[in-house]
């Protein structure tokens, strides 16, 4: 494995490392996006075929194919380019996936507007686990932004996420014949212990404003999580999950 040198904090690798690190519009522009850790780096050489580039800090080793490019720096340059604020050594570059097409399937769960990478990345994370279908709606984060693909612990490395629109997910699935169901506090809800979940598609909103009014008004039926009256709501990661668990039993 030829490995190059840099030295200088001002190359240009590493000043693109950061503006894709930091600009989705950028990763979208170039087709790349970076995701950093050597567990991480491990689950993309084993299952990610798009892996372009690999930068090692003094004394980090990885076994990567032999058509990618490896890049050793010191342990200063890597701390002043990583995203962590302990790096473990490790960054590399991905080329972008294509973008999967929509599929309507009962038993998936279709986020709207998951906006804070550590929920959308968990999501993603128990979706692989427990082998649900998700679909990405409008104002979700980007699933290739560094903090998601550190949160989904590389299941987006795994598996390609949907990504979609409410307008053209709704098609589909009214298409297909699956009933659409929301996660909602209202007076009509039903207890999720008592709804055929693995035959319907399921809504999971926003962390602050639940899901959007279009939707619920389009939505077939309402579902509710049980929980004390104390509680008014789960954390959107958390709701997402007992939802995906409860599908599967």
């Amino acid at each position: 494995m030829m490995e190059e040198r840099i030295t200088s904090r001002k190359n240009p690798l590493l000043q693109q490392v950061k503006k894709l690190l930091s600009s989705r519009r950028y990763r979208e522009e170039t087709g790349l996006f970076v995701a950093d850790g050597t567990k991480l780096l491990e689950e993309a050489v084993r299952w990610y075929p798009g892996l372009d580039t690999v930068i090692l800090a003094e004394g980090v080793q990885a076994q990567v194919p032999e058509q990618v490019r490896v890049v050793r720096v010191s342990r200063d340059v890597m701390e002043s380019v990583s995203p962590m604020e302990t790096p473990q050594g490790a960054l590399f570059l991905c080329r972008l996936p294509e973008k999967a097409a929509f599929q309507p399937q009962k038993g998936m769960v279709l986020l709207d507007g998951i906006q804070d990478p550590g929920n959308l990345g968990t999501i993603l994370r128990t979706a692989d686990a427990l082998q649900v279908p998700v679909a990405l709606l409008e104002g979700c984060a980007d699933p290739y932004s560094h903090k998601v693909v550190r949160a989904s612990m590389g299941a987006v490395l795994r598996t390609v996420p949907m990504q979609t629109t409410w307008e053209q997910a709704h098609a589909a699935l009214t298409g297909a014949k699956i009933p659409v169901a929301v996660t909602a506090l209202t007076e009509t809800a039903e207890d999720i212990r008592q709804a055929p979940l693995a035959s319907l598609a399921t809504v999971i909103g926003s962390e602050g404003r639940g899901v959007r009014q279009e939707i619920l008004a389009q939505a077939d039926r309402a579902l509710i999580i049980p929980m004390d009256e104390r509680c008014e709501s789960l954390n959107a990661a958390v709701a997402a999950a007992i939802v995906m668990w409860q599908m599967k039993q």
